[in-house]
């Protein structure tokens, strides 16, 4: 266990901590763990139950995060933990997001060595994913800052959902992230996921100003899938940055919803709101090269290819830029 970063004694008398790590703030009685369960008030000090703790790790394609536009073709060690701040009745990492770590069979590894586990692996970069790692917070954040100084690459794959001080500490640390935003009103967020919109838009404003950011949105039949709601998503990120990758996901049922699979006319439909205002739109969960690859947001020109994780690239040059018209479409 490490003392958690981000929390104040409220009730010295009756033992009650407010967690300040997400806009939760948790009133976390002695003894007892906050809603992320990853968080327990041990006398009256908060812990962290998972730093170093490991559910899951591999070698990822990028892609997987989905990132497309940061170091295309890379593998890249990705590592998560158990537990999460929302509790989605459509998780598709269930089995860990949502458990208790007496429940779960855990490996230890320090910063120390996941950073020697990247450099081994030759990955250049780690990728912070499966659960929630932003409850994963002070790990996550001395991993980054280790990583760093071996000149390797920190990627996020999260939610957003995170108070603005915790956040601004962190983001010098990331070099990408993936936020999930799962829909655009915060009646869904509040019905399906028990958070709230607001704190991951602004973390969604906030990010885009230190690092490289994509946005997947998961289409749920019925429940986010209006024109009228992905109109106004579309219109919100592109007066942020036309130029921000979105990937619209399929949706199949999962965890505690059983909702018939996303059609795949919907995914297009969306796929064509969003041309008309954002340059880079992708649609994830079906294999439709078409609608994976990366054409030049200028001139248009086929640049990568995808089939499934597998890229070609037919028109980048050494610094992610087209060949054809010079435009800066990757990171590399």
């Amino acid at each position: 266990m490490k003392e958690a970063l981000f929390y104040e004694l409220v009730d010295q008398e009756k033992g009650v901590i407010k967690c300040l790590l997400c806009p939760k703030e948790c009133l976390i009685k002695k003894d007892q763990v906050g809603f992320c369960r990853a968080r327990k008030n041990i006398n009256n000090k908060l812990y962290s139950l998972i730093y170093s703790k490991i559910s899951s790790y591999g070698m990822d394609p990028i892609e997987k995060k989905p990132l497309y536009h940061f170091y295309p073709g890379i593998m890249v060690l990705s590592l998560g933990t158990i537990g999460c701040n929302f509790s989605c009745d459509f998780c598709q990492n269930w089995t860990i997001s949502q458990a208790n770590i007496k429940d779960v069979s855990v490996e230890e590894l320090s910063p120390e060595k996941a950073v020697q586990l990247a450099l081994q692996n030759n990955s250049p970069a780690i990728a912070y994913t499966y659960s929630e790692p932003l409850i994963w917070y002070e790990y996550v954040l001395d991993t980054a800052k280790l990583a760093k100084k071996n000149n390797l690459k920190n990627i996020l794959v999260t939610n957003g959902f995170i108070n603005y001080e915790p956040l601004l500490k962190i983001l010098p640390f990331i070099d990408a992230l993936n936020i999930d935003l799962k829909s655009f009103r915060n009646s869904f967020y509040q019905k399906y996921c028990q958070g709230k919109l607001s704190p991951v838009l602004r973390t969604i404003e906030l990010s885009k100003e230190y690092c490289h950011l994509e946005i997947t949105n998961l289409i749920i039949p019925g429940l986010n899938d209006s024109e009228e709601e992905i109109k106004e998503m579309v219109d919100w990120i592109s007066s942020l940055n036309e130029e921000i990758p979105l990937h619209f996901s399929r949706y199949f049922p999962c965890y505690k919803m059983n909702i018939s699979a996303t059609p795949i006319s919907t995914l297009y439909k969306a796929r064509d709101i969003a041309q008309k205002k954002l340059k880079y739109v992708y649609l994830g969960n079906i294999w439709d090269e078409e609608a994976n690859a990366t054409y030049c947001g200028n001139c248009k020109t086929l640049l990568i290819k995808r089939t499934g994780y597998n890229i070609i690239n037919l028109g980048l040059d050494e610094d992610g830029k087209c060949r054809h018209c010079g435009e800066k479409v990757v990171h590399l």
